[in-house]
């Protein structure tokens, strides 16, 4: 079965075509940031519009380079949400034409599960079940995954996500758009033992995060630290790094708390912020220190992209799911909804 995956929630236009048998045949995203960069962040109108533009050409171009035609298609998957509605709806519309006029299934794809399924794109495979961390612009969760659609989430974000965290801090460092990559290049330039800031919610049980202080504390250390320093280059990396440190380190107890409580050796981390390389580093000596591994997809599969919707909806249409060409877009949605295959 091969299935087209549509990617539209946000600012990224990402297109795929997954087969069954062979695996990934082609993928491409398109991005926005220079058309945002202008503003800072996401504009959600000029998002949807710029959707309208590519997803169409993108679709051709992933075709030709598969060397497909739109009747090879056996189904169609697009991302239904969370996300931005207008931009949704512009995946979704296109996603249901296709399906309907090529009399093929279509499957409302959740994008947080397409994040989720995405390492298992690469090799290893991670096994049924483990822990997996999804830690994007808008979500930091802790999940409990038992299978495709058997989800039980564990913790979250009770404020901004560590994503939105990355790119409001980088905004109070006057990095520029998108922010987080930019907040990551500067810390390395960074001295580790200048600063330490705290790690939120670490110092208490459970398993929810809050980094809306942690972001509110850099903007005091710097605001302090440039009224009397005579380096603000080398200060702003070093605060870079700190805050960079103890969002890395919060991330990483929390994990190992949850490996720990659930009796897991498998963690999977997925989404944006899983293409950090300090992380990435961090979470794989964790998992080593508690007998465990960690997986993740390669870093072009960390941002939003169409690979993991054509791959998620690949599990749920060889498994029989299909939804109607009715089903809405929502801009909320809750991954406890989905229904286990």
């Amino acid at each position: 079965m091969r299935v087209l995956g549509i990617e539209t929630s946000c600012d990224e236009t990402g297109i795929a075509v997954y087969d069954g048998e062979h695996g990934l045949l082609a993928h491409a995203v398109y991005s926005q940031i220079e058309i945002h960069a202008e503003y800072g962040g996401v504009v959600p109108e000029l998002a949807s519009r710029d959707h309208v533009r590519k997803t169409l050409p993108l679709i051709r171009q992933v075709l030709s380079e598969a060397g497909l035609s739109k009747s090879s298609i056996d189904g169609v998957a697009f991302t239904a949400g969370p996300g931005l509605i207008g931009a949704l709806l512009v995946g979704a519309a296109i996603g249901r034409a296709l399906a309907w006029a090529l009399g093929v299934p279509a499957i409302a794809v959740h994008h947080m599960e397409g994040h989720l399924l995405a390492p298992m794109l690469e090799e290893p495979v991670p096994a049924f079940p483990f822990v997996a961390l999804l830690v994007s612009g808008g979500h930091t969760q802790l999940v409990a995954v038992a299978g495709v659609g058997r989800y039980r989430l564990l913790g979250e974000s009770l404020d901004d996500a560590a994503g939105e965290a990355f790119d409001k801090t980088a905004k109070i460092l006057e990095l520029p758009y998108p922010g987080g990559p930019a907040l990551a290049q500067l810390a390395e330039q960074g001295d580790p033992t200048r600063y330490r800031f705290p790690r939120p919610m670490t110092d208490r049980p459970g398993l929810d995060f809050s980094f809306s202080g942690l972001k509110t504390f850099t903007l005091n250390t710097l605001n302090r630290e440039m009224a009397q320093t005579g380096n603000p280059a080398q200060t702003r990396a070093d605060i870079a790094r700190a805050f960079e440190e103890a969002v890395v380190d919060t991330l990483v107890i929390k994990c190992r708390r949850a490996l720990r409580q659930y009796a897991s050796r498998r963690l999977v981390l997925a989404g944006g912020v899983g293409a950090n390389r300090r992380l990435r580093a961090r979470m794989e000596e964790m998992a080593a220190k508690e007998d465990g591994e960690v997986f993740y997809p390669r870093t072009e599969l960390c941002t939003d992209n169409g690979a993991m919707i054509a791959f998620a909806g690949w599990q749920r249409l060889r498994a029989g799911q299909t939804d109607p060409l009715s089903f809405q877009p929502r801009a909320r949605w809750r991954m406890e909804e989905l229904t286990a295959i």
